[in-house]
Formats: structure tokens, sequence, C-alpha cells
């Protein structure tokens, strides 16, 4: 498609520079843009599809990077790419070492801070501030934030410590639940006259007026202000923002975008911290999104239709049926773990709390202790915010909550910010948890039915994908209500002289490697560990498998520092394992974040590709 205003856009001075009336059809061009490419390509659409008129106020308002301008979680931000220079890189967006979907310092310098969780935008965004402020700095700070966002705890934590005369504009996009009371003909007369510049000089000349007549015109100005703020609450509900002290303007419509400039650029003369609130369309201009913003959220490849977690739903539904204990618990992800269907079968005992998991896992423990079975499904890098969670309220009193772990190992698409990578390795030191890593359908169903009789808390580990058959017909399926610990694909009593440990999705690149391995005629085994923790029995049977083999690799999708490879060799080395007769190797991610800064095979990239791990089988 042609772009004539798109392809000149580079920079925010160059966007500054079209005139007015040209505004409507850069829009149009932008939106058609993102069609073409997110669809193609996969992203999150319909989320920027709703903020191109607010993207294109705020660059024409502010002056980027001069002023700091913030996403919260980021994947709004694909407009904001547009308009600072990145165009050209669309094609590379959510690949390994290309485009990035969320903002991203190493990017651009118009990215002043990454993002790729949610609710952190009001806390860095106050930081800037205070630190403009402390510098001397001149600049403003905007922060866009969603409304899904602002459930999550750290924003109210945030605006607790808003000072009003910062220079901070904390834009509230509202694109699907309302956090407004603010209803009705006389409500929308207000924010009306809220934003009207004339009443707001009116309003101030007033106060100074009352405050230069001497001895009596402070306690003037204070019975009046005292007069208006009782009349105002009769007949409108208090504003959350202005109680806090904070200016606050709207509700606005987001998608007009002479509204919103405007409103902008009255934020922006109040000289402090003002809340602009807008209301935008999730899917704005695109008739599908706007139908099904939620299955436009983000789009990816198309792939089959039974994934694991739609397999843990289903399971999780057939249980429930039987057990009226049993409760789901998510984040704000009901779609993306599969919850969705469970609320739709029991909406009684269906709680999405937002996006707050934290609260998701200590509310999980409360229902564990009055005597109910929960399962809380939590993505891995969600599931990094509720470790203090997980070790007091959870671990530490023994509750019997069951912890979904979806998305774990590394995520190609949305790079280092939703790599889950890390939670073998915390969970793997908290006391009195188990932690399963079901590499089949048939495994995941065994380790639901083992959790929902435990009184113990349990971590059930999978990924964001189908099983795959090569990995299903060449280990043993288990038995329903009893999980496996390991199986192995080779003869326990004539051993290879090389064995790949390994659990979860990586299990693939490791049967590939076995293959180049054969090709060479090189005869590898396999040994797949679906119980991780506890450690010490599985590593009594790894003990047994491996002790006729001349090297052993522990291969993890993981971050190696205390990780399931590292204990397994301090476990081994506890026991008495032979190092010098059967050497122990690990392939795993070490020490880094998983993120090229170049496009690559990010497998083989942190060195898990099935030729890297092939030839280090072999090689010194």
């Amino acid at each position: 498609m042609s772009y004539p205003f798109l392809d000149n856009i580079n920079s925010p001075e160059d966007l500054k520079g079209l005139e007015r009336k040209d505004i409507p059809a850069l829009a149009s061009e932008i939106r058609a843009f993102l069609i073409e490419n997110v669809e193609k390509n996969g992203g999150h659409l319909a989320s920027n599809l709703g903020v191109v008129e607010l993207t294109l106020a705020i660059h024409r308002v502010f002056d980027s990077p001069d002023d700091h301008i913030i996403f919260d979680v980021g994947h709004q931000s694909y407009v904001h790419k547009l308009l600072t220079g990145r165009k050209g890189e669309f094609s590379s967006l959510r690949t390994s070492g290309g485009l990035s979907g969320f903002t991203s310092r190493r990017e651009s310098e118009h990215d002043p801070f990454g993002a790729g969780h949610s609710s952190t935008s009001v806390s860095a965004a106050l930081g800037f501030a205070e630190a403009d402020a402390l510098l001397g700095h001149k600049n403003y700070t905007v922060a866009v934030i969603g409304d899904g966002a602002y459930t999550g705890g750290m924003v109210h934590e945030a605006l607790n410590n808003c000072r009003p005369e910062l220079p901070l504009i904390l834009i509230l996009n509202e694109n699907g639940m309302s956090i407004s009371s603010n209803k009705g003909t006389f409500a929308s007369y207000l924010s009306r006259v809220r934003i009207s510049g004339k009443y707001r000089r009116w309003k101030e000349g007033t106060n100074n007026f009352f405050l230069r007549i001497p001895l009596i015109g402070k306690p003037i100005k204070k019975l009046l202000t005292f007069t208006k703020e009782r009349i105002k609450r009769l007949v409108y509900p208090a504003n959350y923002f202005e109680e806090l002290g904070l200016y606050y303007v709207g509700p606005i419509d987001g998608n007009n975008y002479d509204k919103v400039e405007r409103a902008l650029k009255i934020a922006k003369s109040f000289g402090g911290t003002v809340v602009v609130h807008l209301k935008t369309k999730k899917g704005k201009g695109y008739a599908p999104a706007e139908e099904s913003p939620d299955g436009y959220h983000s789009i990816g490849a198309a792939g089959a239709e039974s994934t694991y977690h739609s397999v843990f739903s289903e399971e999780l539904i057939r249980r429930a049926d039987k057990n009226e204990k049993i409760v789901a618990v998510t984040a704000a992800m009901g779609i993306g773990t599969g919850l969705d269907t469970f609320g739709e079968k029991f909406p009684k005992r269906y709680f999405d709390v937002g996006i707050a998991e934290e609260h998701a896992l200590t509310f999980s423990a409360g229902l564990a202790a009055n005597g109910l079975s929960p399962f809380v499904a939590i993505y891995s890098t969600f599931l990094q915010r509720g470790y203090d969670s997980i070790l007091h309220d959870i671990a530490l009193q023994n509750l019997p909550v069951k912890i979904m772990i979806d998305r774990a190992g590394l995520s190609v698409g949305d790079g280092a910010t939703h790599h889950g990578i890390f939670d073998v390795a915390f969970l793997s030191h908290i006391p009195n948890m188990i932690l399963y890593a079901p590499a089949s359908y048939s495994s995941l169903s065994a380790a639901i039915g083992y959790a929902e009789s435990s009184d113990s808390p349990i971590a059930i580990r999978y990924p964001n994908c189908s099983e795959n058959p090569s990995v299903t017909e060449r280990f043993m399926p288990v038995d329903v209500n009893s999980p496996c610990r390991l199986s192995v694909d080779f003869d326990v009593e004539n051993p290879p002289k090389y064995i790949f440990i390994t659990y979860g999705r990586i299990v693939e690149s490791v049967i590939k490697a076995q293959s180049l391995l054969a090709a060479e005629g090189k005869v590898a085994g396999i040994s797949l560990v679906e119980q991780i923790k506890p450690y010490k029995p599985v590593v009594k049977d790894i003990a047994a498998l491996i002790s006729g083999a001349t090297r052993v690799i522990y291969v993890e999708e993981g971050i190696r520092n205390g990780g399931a490879a590292e204990i397994t060799g301090d476990e081994l080395s506890s026991i008495g394992h032979d190092f010098c007769k059967t050497e122990y190797l690990i392939s795993a991610i070490d020490d880094n974040f998983a993120a090229p800064t170049e496009r690559c095979d990010l497998y083989d990239y942190v060195g898990l590709s099935p030729q890297k791990l092939a030839m280090r089988m072999i090689n010194k």
C-alpha cells in the first residue's frame, strides 16, 4: 500500500510540520499500515488502533525526547514507534533481535523507559519528574496508562506519592473497563467546564482577588471553597484524583483528535500534575477488531486448536463438575490462560482479580486456608511479581494452592520481558513447593489430578503450544492420577555413552539433537524429567540411570544460576556421583536475559538449538 504522509514522518518534528488538515489522512494511513503489518507478522493490534489520535496529539503537543513519554506495558506504543523513526524496522517486529513489541531503552531515545509488565508507568513517570525537579530541568513527563493497567496496585501506590506541583501528565486511556462514576448530563457538563481555559483563569483570578483582601480575604476564600465542595458533593460524586490534590480533565473522546490536542495543551498549561481521562475505542477503524477487541488484542500465527492451556481448562472443568471446592483464579488473563471457559461454566467459582498477581496469589491462599481448592493460572513472566506471596502466604503456611504456570520457557515474539525462564530457579528454593513440568497432555492431566488431592502447594508449568507427537510417541503415557517422575527412551540395563537430561518444551530440541548425533553414528539417550521438585528422589533416579554414561548434559530452557540443572549437579555431588567417570555438563541460559541486539535464532543465541546441543555433546 501507499502511505504518502506516513512515509515522510521520521521524527516528531516532521509530524509537527504537518498541517492540521492532514492529520485525519495520516491517522488513516497509520491504521492501514498497522492492519497490514500486524496481521501479517503478529502483534498487538486492537489497542494500537485505538490510540492513533492520542499518540499523534502527544507528539504534536510535547517535545520528545526532551519531554519523557512513557507507555504502560508498552503494547500500545506501535504508533509511537512509527512517529519516532522506526517504520523501516517494522517488518522485524517481535522477532529475536528485531523491533520490540514494547518500549525499549536500547531501541530509541524516544523510549525513556522500557516496559513489558503492567502498571509501572506512573511510578516510573514520577521518578522522571522528581529527577527533573532535582536536576533543574524544565521538562514534562507524560505517562499513558490503560484502564486495565489501572487495576494494578503499583498505580495507586504511585498516585499516593504524586506531588501536585510536578509537571507530570497522566493520561488515563479508558478503552474497556470504566473506572469512573461520572455519568450523565451533569457530569458531561462539568467535564466541559473543567477543561475550559476561561473557567480556569476565572477560578485563579477569583482566588487571587480574595487572597489580596487584608484580614478577611483568606477566610472568605476558604468559606467559598468549602461551600462549593459541599454543593458539588450533593450533585457530583467525589473524584478520586482531585481528592489526591491532582488536577483532573475528562472524560474526553480520545478518538477525536481536536479534543485530545486541546485537552493536552490545557493540561500542559496547568504547570502541575494533571490526570487527563480519555475514552478510546479499542480496534478503532477496523470492524473485526472493533467487534472483537479481545480477539484482536494480540495476533499470532495460526496454530492448532488444542494447546496446553486449553487442555488445562478442560481438565479443570471436568474435575470441577465432581468437586465443588475447585475454584479458578486469574489476574486479568482469562482468555490467555483458558480459564474464561471455566468462568462460563462456573461463574460463581471463577475470580478475575485484574492485573494484580500478588493479590491473586494471596487471595488464593485465603481460599485454600478456608477449605477450597484454588487453581490460580498466571504466566511465568508475571509470576515473578508474586514471589513474596508464594513464599510467605502460601509456602510458609503450607497451603494447597495450585499454581498453573502458563507460557513457560522462552518467548520469541514478546522477548526478554516475557521469557518464562526464572520460575524454576526461584520456586526451587522455596520449601514445601512441589514442581511439575508435564511434557504431554496426559502428563498435564495427571499432574492436575495429583494437585487436586494434595495438601501441599504445587506449581505446574507448561508452554504456550500444542503437545509434540515426537515427544508423546517416544515417552510412555502416564496414568491420569499418577504423575510421572521421569522417563527415558533408552534401555536402562544398557545405557548409551551420551545422555541428555531435560524437562519441558526444550525436549523437542533435544530430540532433534539426538537425531543429528545419530546421523554421525553417535548414540544418545534422553531422560525426561516431569517432576522437578522435590529434587532428592528425582536425582537418585537420575544417578542410577547415568552411572554407565561417559557424558551427561542437563538441558534447561531456563536460567542456569540456581536452576534445576545446577541443583541436580549439587545433589549428585552430595550422594557421591563420580564426575570423573561420568562428566556432567549444563546447557542453560547463562546469566543473561536472552535479549539479542541483532536478528537471530533465539535458541541458537542462548546455546539451546539442536545443532549446538549436538556439538556440545561430542566436543570438549
